[in-house]
């Protein structure tokens, strides 16, 4: 791995970001009325695309948004440019990663054409959007937030349309949290933009058509589990190297529950281990033999326990030295493209760490930890990641390159073992783990208790 590589700057990155930075502002306010340093932004945003086929819509989105007759199909125009920057971003920063790497990529197959789904229910859904837009983020109030709650019901109420149900759902949660907008101390102005610009691709004609789907079989290697957890939803993403007549490749292997906000740490294992055998094979450090399991053009194994088996013993610092460097990348889906999506998993070795203040850094050039990212459902603790020689982490890009650790070697009891960030996945086996698993799973049961009750009646 080229850690220098990385201390570089990629060009034209902190450009695109400045750019969408100031478009990003122009939300604030919002479209109606734009004042003389939006007006500049949102030309600045048609001169970034201005030799794209995006040129001409997006020139036409910002002269009627300067005139004050905005439309749904220029605000479209305007998140596809907002898109185009942020994913030109990405594959700058991509490119830059694989070269560090030494990482070979799949080409991304092709679009494949889909039939709309729920026409109406998207049409209302970028109403909403546009409104929103129009208003800007100091303009909301809990009468604009709750146009959406109808849309909302009839999206999560369509299997093809859940996706952008869910995220309208958090959006507008959000929204509601912090409303009126004229009296919030602060407005988050990245994450918004970024919510409200993801559902308005999403809520376009065709966005949420059938993702094309293969199948694919080998020896399934884990290197580590990211744990995803919102108030209302928990997933474990199982971060695997697969082995194939093809030779080895990168995938991912996700599994997904509801939950309630007070449902945390230890507790949120109990909530997946019903659905797959899949984090019991991690915890136990096993692989696993897949025959004909579903898997996206994205990589994204569909997991189906009647596709797998478990295998021989493999433990994800072997895996990571002998197969990674190996492993050929999944190629990523037109609309992921976004640096915050970036998470690619990376073998460290022979660096030096410290603990300083709330934060660990490292002896390697261009690269910081992200322990912040470290949940209480596993074993991994800051001060075991400053103790570290060696780690199983996925790089990430938050304006500079972040390593959150998986997995790392440090020394426990005077003796060099591997820690791993999910090692409770599939239950805890020390002391300390098993008594807080106890704890969890009486939470669990009280409250599936009383979920039951309620349904009863």
């Amino acid at each position: 791995m080229r850690f220098d590589m990385l201390a570089a700057p990629v060009d034209g990155v902190a450009e695109a970001y400045d750019v969408v930075g100031g478009f990003d502002e122009v939300l604030v306010q919002g479209l109606l009325r734009p004042g003389t340093e939006q007006v500049a932004a949102l030309q600045a945003l048609a001169g970034a695309v201005s030799v794209t086929p995006l040129a001409g819509r997006t020139a036409e989105a910002v002269e009627k948004t300067i005139a004050g007759s905005i439309a749904e199909e220029h605000v479209a125009a305007l998140v596809a440019a907002r898109s185009a920057l942020l994913g030109a971003a990405h594959d700058a920063l991509l490119a830059r990663l694989d070269e560090a790497a030494g990482r070979a990529r799949e080409p991304w197959p092709g679009a494949a054409g889909g039939a709309a789904a729920g026409e109406n229910l998207l049409a209302a859904a970028r109403s909403w959007l546009s409104d929103l837009a129009i208003a800007g983020w100091r303009g909301i109030d809990h009468d604009l937030v709750s146009h959406a709650d109808q849309a909302v019901a009839a999206l999560l109420a369509e299997p093809r349309l859940r996706r952008l149900g869910g995220l309208l759902d958090g959006f507008a949660g959000e929204l509601r949290a912090w409303c009126p907008g004229a009296t919030m101390p602060r407005v988050p102005v990245r994450r918004w933009a970024d919510l409200w610009a993801r559902a308005v691709l999403l809520a376009q004609p065709g966005a949420l058509a059938p993702v094309p789907v293969g199948t694919v079989s080998g020896r399934l290697l884990p290197l580590g589990v990211d744990l995803h957890e919102h108030p209302t939803a928990v997933q474990a993403q199982v971060h695997a190297v697969l082995e194939t007549a093809d030779g080895p490749r990168l995938v991912r292997a996700s599994v997904s529950a509801p939950k309630v906000d007070t449902l945390v740490g230890l507790g949120v294992w109990q909530l997946l281990r019903g659905h797959s055998a899949l984090l019991g094979a991690y915890s136990e450090q096993r692989a696993m033999e897949l025959t004909d399991m579903p898997v996206t053009a994205g990589g994204d194994l569909i997991w189906s326990d009647a596709c797998a088996k478990a295998g021989e013993p493999a433990e994800s610092f072997a895996t990571a030295r002998v197969l990674l460097a190996a492993a050929t990348a999944a190629p990523v889906p037109p609309l992921e493209r976004h640096p915050v999506r970036l998470a690619e998993p990376v073998l460290v070795e022979g660096y030096a760490a410290a603990a300083q203040d709330d934060a660990v850094t490292l002896t390697l050039p261009g690269l910081t930890i992200e322990v912040d990212r470290l949940h209480s459902a596993g074993p991994l603790t800051p001060a075991l990641v400053a103790a570290s020689t060696a780690c199983v982490g996925l790089l990430r890009w938050d304006g500079r390159w972040l390593l959150q650790p998986l997995v790392v070697e440090a020394p426990v009891k005077r003796k060099t073992v591997a820690v791993h960030a999910g090692a409770w996945a599939g239950g805890a086996s020390d002391a300390a783990g098993a008594k807080a698993e106890a704890a969890a799973a009486d939470a669990v049961k009280v409250l599936r208790e009383r979920a039951g009750r309620l349904l009863r009646r």
